[in-house]
């Protein structure tokens, strides 16, 4: 875990009805003690009542020292450093949906890791200098890695700026395999017909794209400049398609009379 979150996390405490991840570091017969992985130095309690809704014979046919659990924060007292948790309230979709953002987090702190070692700074600097922005604007670092990559701006969009950002773009693409990415580029279109408007507008339209998985737009950005905006499973895709999207208006217009040029990048 990157030092500067580690700092961080030792002086806070989860929310009651919070899911946590944890550790089981010692069984008894009247309940289990365990380590909160994602708080710093915090520990937790699980009563045998709230291990199991039905009865329970044999504690450990349920919990097992060295065990990863999934358990809903029952009460929390910062005074007395008491922590009491249930492991019954939490159901199965809960405790797998918990585990994988858990795990996710742990990859993101990972790849993290590598963005420092490309700058050439320290984790803890990159924690100060973006990381804390990146948690208050995305929620988690993962989400912020994952929205690198779905959408080539969404750092930009959220006010982010800095040599910093290429390198974490990069190492987005490069480890995480996201659901869809959004890519962006624009074309120049001009004709000086009569009918040019209506050309035009005709032209942009064999842009136009709808079905599964992928989906091909066009914005208006101010005269002569359209955006094609292209929504994919994967880059290679996106890529493919926003270039055969430019090419359909190129030739439509240029069969006009009119011209068109087509810009990945502003």
């Amino acid at each position: 875990m990157a030092e500067a979150k580690t700092a961080r996390q030792e002086y806070e405490w989860p929310d009651e009805g919070e899911l946590v991840v944890c550790t089981v570091t010692n069984v008894k017969n009247f309940g289990a003690f365990v380590t909160l992985d994602e708080y710093e130095n915090k520990e937790g309690f699980i009563h045998i009542a709230e291990v199991s809704s039905g009865w329970i014979k044999y504690i450990r046919d349920y919990v097992r020292e060295g065990q990863k659990v999934v358990c809903k924060v029952l009460k929390v007292d910062q005074d007395k450093g008491h922590i009491d948790l249930s492991l019954k309230a939490v159901n199965e979709h809960q405790r797998r949906e918990k585990i994988q953002e858990w795990k996710n987090e742990q990859k993101a702190e990972n790849l993290l890791g590598i963005v420092a070692t490309r700058l050439g700074k320290t984790v803890e600097a990159c924690w100060e200098e973006f990381g804390y922005g990146l948690l208050d604007s995305f929620g988690s670092l993962y989400r912020a890695f994952e929205e690198s990559v779905m959408d080539e701006r969404a750092l930009e969009d959220e006010g982010f700026k800095g040599a910093w950002v290429k390198t974490f773009v990069e190492v987005a693409r490069e480890n995480i395999v996201p659901p869809h990415v959004t890519i962006d580029g624009y074309v120049e279109a001009m004709d000086f017909c009569p009918d040019g408007a209506v050309h035009i507008r005709e032209s942009l339209a064999k842009a136009v794209q709808e079905n599964d998985g992928l989906s091909v737009k066009v914005q208006y950005i101010g005269a002569p400049r359209y955006r094609i905006v292209v929504r994919a499973p994967d880059y290679k895709t996106a890529e493919e398609e926003i270039e055969k999207a430019a090419n359909r208006v190129i030739k439509a217009l240029t069969a006009k009379g009119g011209e068109a040029k087509f810009h990945r990048k502003d």
